[in-house]
């Protein structure tokens, strides 16, 4: 069983390094790539569930 969690923390972990990056290769002001990138790292979890509804889009279509 905790083969489980050292996985689940792996997945969270590219996950969030992923969305960082979507952030900083949005369109959104710099103030608000860095609040973004603050929100991810401080709320693992959660950053990444409201980044995902919320967050700045790409520039890209």
């Amino acid at each position: 069983m905790t083969g489980f969690g050292g996985v689940l923390g792996i997945i969270i972990l590219i996950a969030d390094i992923w969305a960082i990056i979507n952030v900083f290769g949005s369109g959104a002001s710099l103030g608000a790539k860095i609040l973004w990138t603050i929100l991810i790292l401080v709320l693992p979890v959660l950053g990444l569930i409201i980044w995902f509804f919320a967050g700045p889009r790409s520039g890209r279509v």
